[in-house]
């Protein structure tokens, strides 16, 4: 699981579940982006929005609480500032990104024309924080996703490992910039780019509906067709047809 936020600040802004299924399996590696603000119940504190658990617990607790609601054993973990991501696009000579509108956004210090273009870190940080699109936090977390798989390319490309800058640059960025669970390196980094490389299934957690509580505005999943989402990644199996007719 990867997740990104401010350094300064205790919640998580960004969750991605990425599944590489077993060698020999036909089915694509598959990226689910997990709303920030999905109402979930956290170990031992009921329930509430699932970036509560990283404020309340830090990395453990998220885990615990991910593990929890979707059934499904975390065996890696690595956590990202925003200053760090920046830095980390940088170092690996900036990142594509695709968007299919124009974007001007200056909260998030963005102007970027519609197409594919080549960001540096102060433009690609804008542009995965950005909620200035029609659907708001449901694009940005498509943006995040696509961004985070093409940086993970990025990452595994012949043009960087072939690069003796880059080749210094881009592990030194990277270990400033991650925190990885114990037992991991930052050179996973690239085997992750390897098993994104070539087609991936992407989406995000079923939805039921956006609501507000007691909790504030929170995102309840679609249980059942949740269920048969987490249910297919445990055995390798492919992506229900139900899960991939939601928010993309």
């Amino acid at each position: 699981m990867a997740t990104g936020g401010d350094a300064g600040n205790s919640r998580t802004d960004t969750m991605l579940l990425i599944h590489i299924p077993a060698l020999g399996s036909r089915t694509p590696t598959t990226l689910v982006s997990i709303p920030r603000d999905s109402y979930v119940p956290i170990p031992e504190h009921g329930k509430d929005k699932l970036n509560s658990a990283f404020a309340i617990g830090g990395a453990s607790l998220l885990a615990q609480t991910v593990e929890q609601a979707t059934g499904l054993r975390l065996d890696h973990y690595a956590e990202i500032g925003f200053s760090g991501f920046a830095v980390l696009v940088d170092a690996l000579g900036g990142v594509t990104a695709c968007p299919t509108e124009p974007i001007n956004d200056p909260l998030a210090g963005i102007d970027l024309p519609a197409g594919c273009q080549q960001l540096n870190g102060r433009d690609a940080l804008g542009y995965v924080r950005t909620r200035d699109t029609p659907r708001a936090d449901l694009d940005r977390m498509v943006n995040q996703r696509q961004f985070i798989s093409a940086l993970l390319q990025r990452a595994a490309s012949p043009s960087v490992w072939l690069n003796p800058w880059r080749w210094y640059a881009v592990p030194h960025a990277a270990a400033d910039a991650l925190t990885v669970n114990e037992g991991d390196h930052v050179w996973d980094l690239a085997r992750l780019g390897w098993a994104i490389h070539g087609s991936a299934t992407a989406l995000t957690v079923p939805i039921a509906e956006f609501t507000s509580n007691g909790a504030g505005s929170v995102v309840v999943w679609n249980h059942d067709v949740a269920g048969q989402l987490f249910d297919a990644l445990a055995s390798d199996a492919p992506v229900p047809s139900d899960a991939l007719e939601g928010p993309p």
